[in-house]
């Protein structure tokens, strides 16, 4: 069930870091099998942590890992279980599709804790106070059709194989535009985030502005107004 461990999110973070530094990738796709994406965290490692353990080795910080050091798009493919650092992962990531059975959650009352790697702000920013506060004060699951419906999925999809078919051509699509553009506009999304509206348009604001120093910038609008396909450089 694809239980994250520390160990794996480890090696999930190195393999991302890899993709991040290919030049012939442009897009990622983070995904489970048909039956889990990935059904939460491995209790095993973290029920016998003590308060100072987890504190002073900054226990799970890792996990966010892909939202802030991976530039390129990730989208995430959510098949069967997405619960506890499994919904988290899913969150994390810039697009999220899933089928319509997918089952998403932040159990951890259950267990006497809560979210520790972001659950309890990304799910909130997604579906508001309110609806939020009562799937993590009451662990109750959502299925992948309620995570459309609320803003939490891009897309659902009727089975996996047409979950991984949708995310493979929006892969491909991303892919066909230049990497520069790309990057830049998940930076600004991304920083929607953190700053207020006035805040968020300056920063966007310039970064527009620098796009104009790209090679890609005079590229695509060359070739907009003398209506050919665009050749990117990347640059």
């Amino acid at each position: 069930l694809n239980a994250l461990s520390t160990p794996l999110i480890t090696e999930i973070n190195s393999a991302l870091s890899a993709f991040d530094s290919a030049d012939s990738i442009h897009a990622i796709i983070l995904t489970g099998s048909q039956r889990a994406f990935a059904a939460g965290a491995d209790i095993k490692e973290m029920a016998p942590l003590t308060f100072s353990q987890a504190y002073t080795t900054s226990f799970i910080e890792s996990w966010s890992s892909l939202t802030t050091t991976i530039k390129k798009p990730i989208i995430a493919a959510v098949s069967g279980h997405a619960l506890g650092g499994g919904c988290e992962l899913a969150l994390m990531c810039d697009v999220l599709y899933c089928t319509d059975s997918a089952n998403f959650g932040q159990p951890e009352i259950k267990l006497g804790t809560i979210p520790g790697a972001g659950g309890s702000q990304r799910l909130t920013k997604a579906v508001g106070k309110s609806k939020a506060m009562e799937l993590i004060l009451t662990g109750k699951t959502f299925s992948g059709k309620e995570a459309a419906e609320w803003g939490v999925a891009a897309r659902t999809f009727g089975t996996y194989e047409e979950l991984m078919e949708g995310a493979l051509g929006t892969a491909e699509t991303i892919a066909g535009y230049s990497k520069v553009a790309v990057m830049a506009a998940k930076e600004v999304v991304n920083k929607s985030q953190d700053l207020g509206v006035r805040d968020g348009v300056e920063f966007e604001r310039r970064v527009f502005h620098s796009l104009f120093g790209s090679e890609d910038q005079k590229i695509g609008m060359t070739a907009f107004a003398e209506k050919k396909k665009p050749e990117w450089t990347h640059k």
